[in-house]
C-alpha cells in the first residue's frame, strides 16, 4: 500500500513539474500604417461573398488570424467615406487557405535529413467599386494574390501557427500593393 501511494505521489509531481508550452505571440496584421485612400463616396460598404468549407484541406477556421478578417480589417484602415453621394462597396471574393500534406520519406534515408511534411497555400481576392446614387457602377478595381510555403516535419503546432500568419501577412502585402495599383488607375476619379 505503501508502494502504491508513494508512486502515485511520484506520478502527481511529475506532472506537476511539466509546464505548459509558452504562449505564441503573434503580430497584428494592421494597415494603419499606410495612408488611407479617401473616398469620393458617401457610405462604405464591406461585404463577403467567401463561404469557407470548414473542412480539409482547407484551414482557414483554424488559422489565429484568419484571411477573411485580415482582408476586412484593410478595408477598415484602407478606405474612407468621405463625399457626399453614391456608395463604395468592398467585397471579398476569396479568402482561403489549404493545407496539403507532402510526402516524406522514411527509413533509414528519412533519419537523417530535415523534410518538408506540409505545404500551407494561401489565396485572396476582393474588389472595390464605387456606385452612383442610383446604384449604377462608376468605377471598378479588382486584385487577387496567392503565395504558398511549406512547414518542416520536425514544426510545433506554434510554428505552425506562426507561418500560417506570416503566410497571411505576405499574401496580404501582395494584395495590398495590386489594389493600390489598381485603385490609383481606375478609381482615381474617385480619390479626394
Amino acid at each position: 500500500m505503501r508502494l502504491a501511494i508513494l508512486g502515485l505521489m511520484s506520478v502527481l509531481v511529475l506532472a506537476a513539474c511539466e509546464s505548459a508550452p509558452p504562449a505564441l505571440q503573434l503580430p497584428q496584421i494592421t494597415f494603419a500604417h499606410l495612408a488611407p485612400y479617401r473616398l469620393n463616396v458617401a457610405r462604405l460598404d464591406v461585404v463577403s461573398d467567401f463561404k469557407p468549407p470548414f473542412a480539409p484541406p482547407n484551414v482557414e477556421h483554424l488559422v489565429p488570424v484568419a484571411p477573411e478578417a485580415a482582408l476586412r480589417r484593410w478595408a477598415q484602415d484602407r478606405l474612407r467615406a468621405e463625399g457626399a453621394a453614391g456608395t463604395a462597396r468592398f467585397a471579398i471574393r476569396d479568402a482561403t487557405m489549404t493545407e496539403t500534406p507532402l510526402p516524406v520519406a522514411t527509413g533509414v534515408g528519412g533519419l537523417f535529413r530535415r523534410q518538408q511534411a506540409v505545404r500551407i497555400e494561401a489565396t485572396v481576392s476582393a474588389s472595390l467599386e464605387v456606385l452612383d446614387a442610383r446604384g449604377f457602377r462608376q468605377g471598378f478595381a479588382d486584385a487577387r494574390a496567392s503565395r504558398s510555403n511549406t512547414v518542416g516535419e520536425e514544426a510545433s503546432l506554434n510554428d505552425r501557427d506562426r507561418a500560417r500568419v506570416e503566410l497571411v501577412e505576405a499574401v496580404m502585402k501582395d494584395l495590398d500593393a495590386e489594389l493600390d495599383r489598381q485603385i490609383r488607375q481606375y478609381l482615381g476619379g474617385f480619390l479626394f
